[in-house]
């Protein structure tokens, strides 16, 4: 059997001639095009990721304000700025006109302000004119032969170099306004860039429009309650008044009253009538306006003033009920005869004491077919201040009512003594003690009322 032969190999087996010809190089494999796709995919998808995650942190703002300052910074993130300056100015004029900068003081947009509207491109926005529609940029502003001497200068002072302008616009909310970001180096941002911030800048508008409309109403509706309630306060010899009023953003029922009465006496009262919106209010006028007269005429039985408030409010309302407290007090004597109908008891507080009236249990009004109710009288030492409140003030801070009542005994108590002559340093105290970190500025439903009476 033959050995099995070896293959030949050009160069190495004599009979395999050796080629003289250059071989052609290897072909570069081009690249498949699923993987193109596959990046292009991966782009959008972390472009929609960034933009999802900016509209979820501008959808939970509450506040117009909070949504001003995370517009401001969502915006430099998406075009790479450090700083910036956004002016809200409804097309309407309906609302006032409103600044917000990032980065910058008080004193920079002071300079930004002196720059004339025409020659920035921000101003350009604002006005809505032709071609501003999609932005501005301004990639180099110290090197525009045209750039306005003033801008210039105020470019020069701040240290900035370039800026990309853009509109608040949107189909539904029309134009609310615009926003400049500020570059410290020449430059603009790319294609896809003005393209995400467009995007993110038309979804704002829409979210700003909601809260402007929403801030419009809030203020309507604390108009309608402070006309409601005393535009001023007595002044009755041997005491001194202060009151502190904060109503939810729909508006409620609290509200109270100071009244001067025959022979140098005082009438007080505080009242907070059931429910929220424009009818509650409604109601909480009705039921001021009647107890001033039931006052007046026999203010000096408090029982009987709160007997023909809850006999009205039983017959011309039979669906609400209302809580009240009415003080009778005669200064000169320092006599304080009250009544109260399911309200909170006031707090007097002074040098050597500070604790509750004791009232005795009674009902609201219109929850029972006869109200009844003993009144309650004490006298308020020289220098002692005669706490009111509605049951707002207790229910804002969240806590159970024993633990809320403890709260405002706690934060009566802790009055510093060089402001315990002064009832609205009182007021002010046991308001930011009781609802610290504005939260008397906050979006609860319920009002708040607090009255404070200081004996000479």
């Amino acid at each position: 059997m033959s050995a099995p032969h070896l293959p030949k190999v050009a160069g190495i087996d004599p009979e395999v001639p050796v080629s003289t010809q250059t071989p052609a190089p290897l072909r570069e494999v081009p690249a498949a095009p699923g993987a193109f796709i596959q990046d292009r995919l991966a782009g959008w998808v972390s472009d929609l990721t960034t933009l999802h995650e900016l509209t979820e942190r501008l959808a939970v703002t509450a506040t117009l304000d909070a949504a001003l300052d995370e517009l401001l910074h969502a915006g430099a993130a998406l075009v790479g700025a450090r700083r910036g300056l956004l002016v809200l100015e409804p097309a309407g004029g309906g609302s006032p006109s409103t600044t917000v900068g990032l980065g910058l003081s008080h004193a920079d947009l002071g300079h930004l302000e002196t720059v004339p509207r025409a020659a920035t491109a921000l101003g350009r926005v604002l006005d809505g004119l032709p071609g501003t529609a999609d932005g501005i940029a301004g990639p180099d502003l110290l090197g525009d032969e045209h750039l306005d001497p003033r801008h210039r200068e105020v470019a020069t002072r701040l240290g900035y170099a370039a800026t990309y302008a853009l509109p608040l616009a949107s189909e539904a909310a029309g134009r609310l306004g615009g926003a400049v970001w500020l570059y410290d180096e020449p430059g603009e941002p790319s294609e896809k860039q003005r393209h995400l911030v467009g995007l993110y800048a038309r979804y704002a508008t829409e979210h700003l429009a909601r809260l402007t409309e929403l801030e419009r109403a809030r203020a309507d509706v604390a108009t309608v309650a402070e006309e409601l309630l005393p535009s001023r306060l007595p002044r009755i010899p041997g005491v001194r008044l202060a009151a502190l009023h904060r109503t939810g953003p729909r508006g409620g029922g609290d509200w109270y009253d100071a009244l001067p009465l025959p022979d140098h006496a005082l009438g007080l009262a505080v009242g907070s009538v059931g429910g929220s919106g424009p009818s509650a209010m409604a109601a909480m006028g009705r039921l001021r306006a009647s107890l001033r007269a039931y006052a007046v005429m026999e203010g000096e039985d408090p029982v009987a003033v709160l007997s023909d408030l809850e006999l009205l409010l039983r017959l011309t309302e039979p669906a609400r009920t209302a809580t009240a407290l009415f003080a009778y007090c005669e200064p000169a004597a320092r006599k304080v005869v009250l009544a109260g109908a399911g309200h909170t008891p006031p707090l007097v507080l002074g040098e050597r004491r500070c604790e509750f009236v004791e009232t005795t249990l009674s009902a609201p009004l219109g929850m029972l077919a006869c109200w009844e109710a003993p009144s309650v009288e004490f006298s308020p030492a020289p220098g002692e201040t005669v706490l009111l409140c509605t049951d707002g003030l207790l229910r804002r801070t969240g806590d159970p009512m024993d633990r809320a009542f403890a709260r405002l005994h706690s934060a009566a108590a802790s009055v510093p003594k060089a402001g315990r002559h002064d009832p609205a340093a009182v007021a002010d105290h046991v308001l930011r003690t009781m609802l610290p970190d504005g939260l008397d500025r906050s979006d609860s439903t319920e009002d708040v009322v607090i009255l404070a009476a200081h004996f000479d």
